[in-house]
């Protein structure tokens, strides 16, 4: 019995299972990208994040919609919760979205170049991450006189109007807007797959743009459109080529500088526009980021500044500082330089596109040319209507009398229509509309302005219908409306243009901050680089036991610095790669920063600006070479040259001399020559073997090479020679003294 149990409780378990995997169907994945992915994604792009020809999204025309059908075009303001409110009967958003889509559109916030709506209260800054705008409860707003462009002839059907949400009300699909406004104020949209980012454009330019496209759509519209404008000003960047895509084709990166202002008697800089992409505590931080790690040192303290005034941020920098390079290296290392890289994908009749302005304009104008149409043949029923009535009221007035007996004779009310009609020969609607005239209006001028109105009317009709089938005069109409547009509404340029031509350009070498210092170089091979400042303050070196300094050199950051080594090489590095260092500290092993080979040695360096001067390399032969140093420059900044110098004799000495000097040589049994540099020939082969300077006997080499002035000689010309080859003369007693060393020793 229990195995039975079992066996039927096995049984059912599988069932169970089988049911549970028959839940699951295979299905293609793309199957079901289409069947669920796709409408998803379709309708974030055509119903929430992609602007249509009008320039508006979903939300903004809904939103503009409803405070036009409120009143608030004409009327005074009314709190923003009132709007929220009203809206969401077409938006099915909450009501903070609908707030912030508000907020982005008032003149408070500042994101428009022409903001649509009128505020009252504290909308934020566009400029501004932090500052929250206040409640909807506590703010209150109307639309803009501009907003009236948004919304002529709407009741006219201009555009087509749909159900909304529940079906309850109408609202417009467009707005039939008399400008292009999706030019005039930015948009940005991110769907899902696509985005779109589009700029602003000041509306004297699109305005002229506009007509000048009416009249030929292959004008040069560089002509008449500088550069994109912002609400928030700044600087662009401009660059023919980037304007012209963005113009052709919609996409293109304009770049944005803030603008600044330098206050001599405070000695600080205050930035009081910043480019549209930013925000003023985004700058506070990269700026106190950077000064952190140490690549501006001359910027003492940053704060926000904003009042209501406008946006200020003053960062306080020393008196000796220069403003404008501070500023120069800000806009390579903070957003007070930016972009704003266009995408300008628009919706043309449902779809996406991406098109330049020449484009939109195109787009603009075939949907603003429809908009007219059908305004006119609205206007133009309505008209003809009028005319039909005042035909009817015609015939009655021919016979007044007439009429006025049909009506007194007929016995009811309802006959009175039916009895006009046939004594007339009108139709029913004209006879209502003559069964309603007062009889005090039945007076001679009354009759002679309703015919004078049959000619007006008639006249109208004819010259509409004519504009309804004569595009161009439809054209004219645009222009004339645009030009009208653009004398009320448009104003200066916010945003200022400069060429990329007359931009500073920041380099690395810009960055390099430059200041007067000193090298060392010890016999054990350590580099100490100690800026002037501080080896006053605390003179005393620091050496290893045994070690001690064998050359230095005073000079600036920003230069070249070269390394001869014992092994027929030169090193090069820039100063600036060279860490500071103190005259307490041991400096740095160039073993280490050089990557020397494990018993190579630098004997000598030089540092030069722009490697001019000679080398002179004396070897142990007594021979001496002498190479321009410009032969050791090289165009791809290689870090280590090799046969530098003749390897035919272990070298003695090496000596830098900006121009022919006067040089000692010294061989080992104590003879000297003193000669000037210029006999020796100047060889532009680096591993020249040299001349021969002094003669040595059997045994014998050359001790040292070094400037005739560093030597002190009583009397440098006892060993002085114009000829060379010289045995030299041996050195005098008076001499003797002066220790001569060589950098092996």
């Amino acid at each position: 019995m229990a195995g039975n149990k079992n066996k039927k409780d096995n049984n059912s378990n599988n069932n169970n299972n089988n049911e549970s995997v028959n839940n699951f169907t295979e299905q293609q994945i793309t199957d079901t990208l289409e069947k669920n992915f796709m409408p998803y994604a379709m309708s974030v792009i055509v119903s929430r994040a992609i602007p249509e020809i009008d320039g508006f999204k979903p939300s903004h025309r809904k939103l503009l919609y409803t405070m036009y059908k409120k009143g608030l075009l004409t009327g005074s303001r009314t709190k923003s919760a009132n709007v929220v409110g009203e809206t969401m009967k077409l938006n099915p958003h909450g009501d903070m979205a609908i707030y912030e889509t508000m907020v982005r559109m008032t003149v408070g916030n500042g994101a428009l170049l022409h903001p649509y709506i009128d505020s009252k209260g504290n909308f934020g800054k566009q400029y501004s991450r932090d500052m929250a705008f206040a409640a909807p409860r506590y703010t209150e707003v109307k639309l803009e006189k501009i907003s009236e462009e948004l919304f002529r002839d709407i009741d006219k059907d201009t555009v087509d109007f749909v159900d909304n949400y529940d079906g309850e009300l109408k609202e417009p699909t467009l707005l039939p807007v008399t400008f292009p406004t999706i030019l005039v104020n930015p948009n940005l949209g991110v769907a899902v797959g696509m985005a779109t980012n589009i700029c602003s454009f000041n509306l004297h330019e699109i305005c002229d743009a506009a007509c000048a496209f009416i009249d030929n759509p292959d004008a040069d519209l560089l002509r008449y459109i500088t550069a994109p404008d912002f609400s928030t000003g700044g600087t662009v960047i401009y660059t023919k080529k980037i304007l012209e895509n963005i113009i052709e084709n919609g996409r293109g990166s304009v770049k944005i500088r803030s603008k600044y202002r330098y206050d001599k008697k405070n000695s600080c800089i205050e930035i009081y526009e910043i480019p549209y992409t930013t925000t003023s505590e985004a700058i506070i931080e990269e700026v106190v980021k950077i000064v952190k790690e140490g690549k501006i040192k001359d910027i003492t303290d940053i704060r926000d500044e904003t009042d209501f005034d406008g946006l200020k941020i003053t960062i306080d920098i020393k008196k000796s500082a220069n403003a404008d390079d501070i500023m120069n290296r800000l806009y390579k290392f903070t957003s007070l330089e930016s972009s704003f890289a266009c995408n300008f994908n628009v919706l043309i009749d449902g779809s996406p596109a991406v098109m330049g302005v020449r484009g939109i304009l195109r787009e603009w104008l075939r949907f603003r040319i429809n908009c007219i149409k059908r305004q006119l043949a609205h206007d133009i029923g309505a008209k003809k209507d009028r005319l039909h009535l005042l035909k009817g009221l015609e015939k009655i007035l021919l016979d007044i009398d007439k009429a006025i007996k049909i009506i007194r004779e007929t016995e009811h009310d309802d006959l009175v229509i039916p009895n006009l009609m046939w004594g007339f020969g009108i139709d029913e609607i004209q006879a209502e509309f003559i069964a309603e005239i007062k009889l005090r209006n039945l007076n001679k001028e009354y009759i002679l302005n309703k015919l004078n109105e049959i000619e007006k009317l008639l006249k109208e009709i004819e010259d509409m219908e004519d504009m309804l089938n004569n595009e161009k005069r439809i054209r004219t109409r645009i222009q004339h409306e645009l030009r009208a547009i653009e004398k009320k509404y448009a104003k200066d340029r916010l945003t200022d243009v400069i060429d990329e031509d007359d931009v500073v350009v920041i380099t690395q070498e810009n960055m390099i901050e430059d200041y007067n210092l000193k090298i060392f170089l010890t016999n054990e091979g350590y580099i100490k680089k100690i800026p002037l400042t501080s080896l006053r303050t605390a003179p005393e070196h620091k050496l290893k036991e045994g070690d001690f300094i064998c050359q230095e050199a005073e000079w600036h950051n920003k230069s070249e610095i070269l390394f001869v080594s014992d092994r027929q090489a030169v090193y090069k590095m820039r100063i600036h790669e060279i860490p500071d260092c103190k005259a307490g500290a041991l400096g740095e092993y160039l073993q280490n920063i050089l990557g020397l080979d494990a018993d190579e040695h630098v004997v000598y360096f030089t540092v030069t600006d722009d490697y001019s001067g000679e080398m002179l390399f004396a070897y142990e032969n007594g021979k001496i070479s002498r190479i321009p140093l410009s032969a050791y420059a090289t165009k791809n900044n290689r870090k280590k040259l090799i046969n530098a110098y003749g390897a035919a004799s272990p070298l003695v000495s090496a000596l830098f001399v900006p121009s022919d000097a006067d040089i000692a040589v010294s061989s080992t049994n104590d003879r000297v020559i003193v000669l000037n540099s210029s006999l020796i020939p100047l060889k532009a082969t680096k591993s020249s073997q040299g001349v021969q300077v002094i003669k040595l006997k059997k045994g014998c080499t050359l001790r040292y090479m070094m400037k005739a002035d560093e030597c002190g000689f009583a009397d440098p010309k006892v060993y002085r020679t114009k000829n060379i080859p010289l045995s030299g003369s041996f050195l005098k007693e008076a001499d003797k003294p002066v220790k001569q060393m060589s950098l092996f020793e």
